[in-house]
């Protein structure tokens, strides 16, 4: 061959490289500019909702495709959000207490369908009889708290469930699903006795070390050796403000303190939906992962179930698997559409602000799905008039976490709780539309028993017993 032809030969060899090296940067500079108006979208959220900031990572495969910090992570400071800060969960962390109760299951370690007490020794005889399934299902009958400050050692979880008597009942096993933090935390301490360590060094090894999850800890003090944004309240019409002491109790760990970021929640996403691999190995088991989100209690007033830890939905033709986080200081929202591969991710630093609409948003951008495609259908309105509801007057309760009531005077029907009186509207088969004062209203959906007869109020995600 003569110079001039190798000299072409190396000009077209040169570009090939300098393309092929191009690519990825051209690949990530298209993702950018397709997201872009995510944060614009997720700055108005963080406005009318009073959130300082977030972080937001999309996943599409077995690729983060966007990632991005809005807002400050501390309102003294004003520094920026990173997606690489370290945001406290709420209780999107059941995912991964879920994940680790049932991979020691698959171990064949213990049973999903055994009372807990053949596992545990030593506990009260009432939370004994508690399955696996019905704790991290919702279904075990428990009332529901959160208590955000507590002891601070290692042995808090254990002493917490060991104290545990038949009070923390306001109905059998098995007779409704109702949202319950304190099943999870049994969860957590079931996690911790069979894999004899203390809870969260047990989720260090088997989850979080194994994802390569690297920056995510139960422990905040080896959170505060990583970027954190911290967590913030705003009360009535002040600004957010950080909230000090930060709250901790080790004894809640389990159902939603896992401080993590969105790129190590990445991680564990790309993992779910990819049958268990991520950087070309085996890190979940298919088997695991499909005992996660298959479903296992109906969820009541709409079409959506709860598996362990998740919650399963379709709209709009697309299955998605979700769950939105609260506690003191922040809000976290995963949701995934596990049978096209997107997921997004969303942490925020105010309490109780997950941005969930910033969440949806972002779905169906990477679905290609018109705007609002994602949004939670409204409930068919009735005709069904309030004397015909008569029945269902009267109070309802967890015990001693306060009561609800529903009020029928002079032909009008209204609810009644925390003091307040509310109007309420018949709406599809045994629903009440209740007037929120402004807000959207709120869905309150009557239970009857197997004979018929009234036996629960359902709403926010808790079931009230009705008093005798």
């Amino acid at each position: 061959m003569n110079r001039s032809g190798r000299h072409i030969r190396g000009v077209l060899a040169t570009t090939v490289v300098a393309l092929v090296l191009l690519h990825p940067v051209r690949a990530q500079h298209e993702s950018a500019s397709r997201f872009a108006a995510l944060q614009d979208i997720a700055r108005l959220e963080l406005q009318e909702t009073r959130t300082p900031g977030a972080a937001l990572a999309l996943v599409d495969g077995d690729k983060v495709v966007f990632s991005a910090g809005v807002g400050v992570a501390d309102v003294e400071s004003s520094s920026p959000v990173r997606p690489d800060m370290l945001f406290r969960l709420g209780s999107t962390t059941k995912m991964f207490t879920a994940t680790a109760l049932v991979a020691l299951a698959d171990e064949g370690r213990l049973s999903l369908d055994s009372p807990i007490g053949s596992t545990v020794p030593g506990l009260d005889a009432a939370i004994a009889r508690l399955t696996p399934n019905q704790l991290l299902s919702h279904t075990a009958g428990l009332r529901d708290e959160a208590p955000m400050f507590g002891r601070q050692d290692d042995d808090a979880l254990g002493a917490g469930i060991r104290a545990m008597k038949a009070s923390m009942f306001f109905t059998e096993p098995a007779a409704v699903y109702s949202y319950a933090n304190p099943g999870y935390w049994i969860a957590g301490f079931v996690v911790e006795h069979v894999a004899g360590k203390p809870y969260a060094d047990a989720m260090q090894e088997r989850v979080f070390a194994p994802l390569g999850m690297t920056h995510s800890t139960f422990r905040p003090m080896m959170a505060m050796t990583f970027p954190l944004a911290q967590g913030h309240e705003a009360t009535g019409t002040q600004a957010p403000s950080v909230i000090r002491p930060a709250a901790n109790n080790v004894a809640t760990w389990p159902a939603g303190s896992l401080f993590s970021t969105v790129q190590d929640l990445s991680r564990f996403v790309i993992a779910f939906m990819n049958q268990g691999r991520i950087d070309g190995r085996d890190v979940l088991k298919p088997g695991v992962i499909a005992k996660l989100s298959t479903p296992h209690a109906a969820i009541p007033g709409g079409n959506a179930s709860y598996g362990y830890g998740l919650e399963l939905s379709e709209r709009g033709g697309i299955r998605l698997v979700s769950h939105g986080g609260s506690r003191a200081g922040y809000g976290s929202t995963i949701m995934m559409a596990p049978d096209r591969r997107a997921a997004a991710i969303l942490l925020g630093n105010r309490t109780g602000s997950g941005l969930p609409r910033t969440a949806r948003r972002a779905m169906e951008m990477l679905l290609q799905l018109p705007e609002k495609a994602l949004d939670v259908p409204m409930s068919s309105t009735s005709t069904v008039s309030p004397e015909s509801l008569a029945a269902w007057a009267g109070r309802y309760s967890q015990g001693s976490s306060g009561s609800i009531e529903i009020v029928l005077k002079d032909g009008a029907l209204s609810v009644r709780e925390g003091g307040r009186e509310q109007r309420a509207t018949p709406q599809g088969a045994l629903q009440l539309s209740v007037d929120a004062g402004g807000a959207a209203p709120a869905t309150w959906t009557l239970i009857p028993d197997r004979y018929g007869k009234p036996a629960y109020v359902f709403r926010g995600g808790r079931a009230y017993r009705k008093a005798s």
